[in-house]
């Protein structure tokens, strides 16, 4: 995007790294926040306690912003998988409800609701792909009067594919059932307004395109999601006055802050906050087209090599993540251990191979990585 940006991760000038979608890199100033907190404690140990509560807040402001929402919508957790967990367990279910989501979800998103169906007896519906499409029509086709909830990733991460959310959204706020999105591939990388897309349950991570350390994870929950699920993973801080150590009646927080149970890892955040920040001075509009030009010119590049795009490219379907698989049948897996060992750096997925360009990439990082192919 600009040489400014890119000199603050210096795995872009160590590889060709292509690999935001697995983990992305994160730039010093986040690097040097970390550290800042860690100095903080052994010089001082608690006295500041209220700066780290304070920049953890900030943080969470900075992450509400981004998805259009109120910050005490969102909870921080250690990472996707804790906060569908939470409400998978949260949730009353009974027998006769059913789940409609994707075949090929992230596990994350896909074993909670599984634990749900075996232990409850929910049916779970899963709509199929075709050709590296989740196909709308038939994912909202299995939304019925007894859907209690709908799951899917804003973007897929085998794919790419971006999914329509306020229509998935709007058809099952029809019928009453809950929205809850994954939305770890594109938080970073795309703007949200989670209201405006009638999503109740967003989560999330850290460490892929916030570019921010591992172990933030991200729950949203709006209030009528709150209003339907109970805290079941809870601890000192999960309750509306945690500092009264006394009253041991007091109730829950009426938010999505009931699902923080601790303390958290505090430099972790001060790290956050400065990835965050970064995203936000950039803006996410326009980091969101400078992808769009990025990964066009990407698949225009490969176009002309053997290799097919696995990634629907159609407008409102497209992201910054580029699946390919090479028509001659060589295994992704081999194409990348090559790639890696010339210095460019993607991931195999299933029988594809993944690419996905960050705002510090540039066009010079594509060039090389279509030489690169095999």
């Amino acid at each position: 995007m600009n040489t400014k940006i890119r000199s603050l991760f210096p795995a872009a000038n160590k590889y060709t790294y292509l690999n935001s979608a697995a983990v992305s890199p994160i730039p010093t100033t986040a690097i040097e926040a970390v550290n800042v907190q860690l100095n903080d404690v052994a010089e001082n140990g608690s006295n500041n306690y209220n700066d780290w509560i304070a920049t953890k807040n900030r943080a969470r402001a900075l992450v509400a912003g981004m998805l259009g929402v109120r910050s005490e919508q969102i909870a921080f957790m250690r990472n996707t998988s804790d906060g569908f967990a939470s409400v998978a367990n949260g949730l009353s279910w009974q027998n006769g409800d059913n789940i409609v989501s994707f075949e090929r979800e992230f596990p994350a998103n896909f074993y909670p609701w599984r634990m749900v169906r075996d232990r409850f007896g929910v049916e779970l519906r899963l709509c199929g792909e075709t050709n590296g499409r989740v196909d709308i029509d038939e994912m909202i086709s299995m939304i019925d009067a007894k859907t209690k909830l709908v799951a899917i990733s804003a973007v897929q991460y085998a794919s790419g594919f971006k999914a329509d959310l306020e229509r998935i959204g709007r058809a099952a706020r029809d019928v009453d059932a809950l929205f809850a999105v994954d939305i770890i591939q594109g938080l970073g990388a795309m703007g949200f307004d989670l209201p405006a897309q009638y999503v109740d349950i967003a989560s999330g991570a850290s460490h892929k395109w916030l570019c921010a350390p591992e172990g933030c994870g991200i729950l949203y929950m709006s209030d009528r999601a709150r209003d339907r699920v109970e805290p079941t993973f809870v601890g000192w801080i999960s309750v509306e006055t945690p500092w009264d150590f006394v009253d041991r009646d007091q109730p829950f927080k009426p938010n999505a802050l009931a699902m923080e149970s601790g303390t958290g890892a505090s430099a972790l955040f001060y790290g956050l906050e400065q990835s965050l920040k970064l995203l936000h001075e950039t803006g996410l509009a326009k980091i969101d087209a400078y992808l769009e030009d990025l990964t066009d010119e990407l698949c225009h590049r490969v176009a002309e090599k053997n290799y097919d795009i696995v990634s629907s490219r159609e407008k409102g379907e497209k992201s910054a993540i580029v699946c390919i698989k090479h028509r001659g049948g060589i295994d992704c897996s081999q194409i990348a251990e090559q790639l890696q060992n010339e210095g460019v750096i993607v991931s195999p997925r299933n029988d594809r191979l993944r690419i996905a360009p960050h705002f510090y990439n540039n066009l010079e990082d594509i060039e090389r990585l279509v030489n690169a192919l095999p």
